[in-house]
């Protein structure tokens, strides 16, 4: 029987509590032993202020998973993998390439697991459309992804602070997954990003993109209310493929649509199980690069102020 690692989340906010420990709890790879929180508790686990009390109290862990925000969590990885533990990222998985580059060399000195996670590459279709359009020749792409800032991250002001990513929090997503199953590499060529007044980070944006000689155009709004819109189409010599609901649904030329129930998590801390099995890690920035190229080269609008 495979061993079950014991793990440490850190972080108990949204994220947590409506995806991670649903996905440990249905994994006989992973046994939760204790949660490191600031401001809240888990019933029937161990419970700490912070990771270095976590750490410091020796529950025998092999693994943590840092659910916290992007800004800070370089020296939490940093803390964990001192200790002698595999960590696993919530993306974005750092808050600059910097500090991923110096967690990704630490993690191999040490012969640990690093796994910075985009979970939306584990939605149902994804791995469908990579190999469909392995070989096609892309056209033309386009990616709207619009949601609802308020509904999916309510009163959680670091997102629109400096650090935070602002709509790049849910667009990176979309990245991720174009990085994904596009046969040639994305390299961005402009972009503009709406800043709320006050604000740090940017509650819209538009990239434009090129995969080859496609042009790629990415659409990105925290402002939408009502259906939300986490679509991708792509235009191929065979016709159109489209993914719909984040990934997991996909349309392909003269075929019905195929959708699955979301499995992205769990998929997550499958994955987590075996690259420790296997003494490796798993570290693409990729998305983090597109989204720090958008801040470079970007033209800020000012928004109107934005409140909760």
């Amino acid at each position: 029987m495979s061993k079950a690692y014991r793990l440490g989340l850190v972080g108990l906010g949204k994220i947590a509590r409506d995806q991670h420990l649903p996905a440990i709890m249905g994994n006989d790879r992973h046994d939760l032993v204790a949660v490191a929180s600031r401001n809240a508790q888990l019933e029937g686990v161990a419970g700490f202020a912070t990771i270095g009390e976590l750490i410091a109290a020796d529950r025998g862990l092999d693994a943590v998973t840092l659910c916290t925000p992007p800004e800070g969590r370089y020296q939490q990885a940093r803390a964990a993998l001192e200790a002698g533990l595999h960590v696993m990222l919530e993306k974005p998985p750092a808050a600059t390439l910097s500090e991923i580059a110096e967690l990704a060399r630490l993690a191999a000195e040490k012969r640990l697991t690093l796994f910075a996670t985009w979970h939306s590459r584990e939605a149902a279709s994804v791995a469908d459309a990579k190999a469909w359009l392995r070989e096609r020749t892309v056209h033309a792409v386009r990616i709207i992804w619009k949601e609802d800032i308020r509904r999916w991250h309510p009163g959680q002001e670091w997102i629109l602070a400096a650090g935070g990513f602002g709509v790049f929090d849910p667009g990176i997503n979309a990245l991720s997954i174009a990085t994904q199953i596009l046969p040639q590499p994305l390299l961005l060529e402009a972009a503009t990003m709406g800043v709320p007044e006050g604000r740090m980070s940017p509650l819209t944006a538009s990239l434009a993109m090129r995969t080859g000689d496609a042009p790629v155009n990415a659409e990105f709004d925290f402002l939408q209310t009502g259906p939300q819109s986490w679509d991708i189409e792509i235009d191929t010599d065979a016709g159109q493929l489209k993914l719909g609901m984040g990934g997991s649904e996909l349309t392909l030329p003269g075929e019905p649509m195929q959708k699955a129930p979301d499995r992205e998590y769990p998929g997550l801390y499958a994955r987590f199980a075996e690259l420790i099995d296997r003494g490796e890690s798993d570290v693409d920035v990729r998305p983090l690069q597109l989204v720090a190229d958008a801040f470079l080269v970007a033209e800020r609008q000012t928004l109107a102020p934005f409140e909760f």
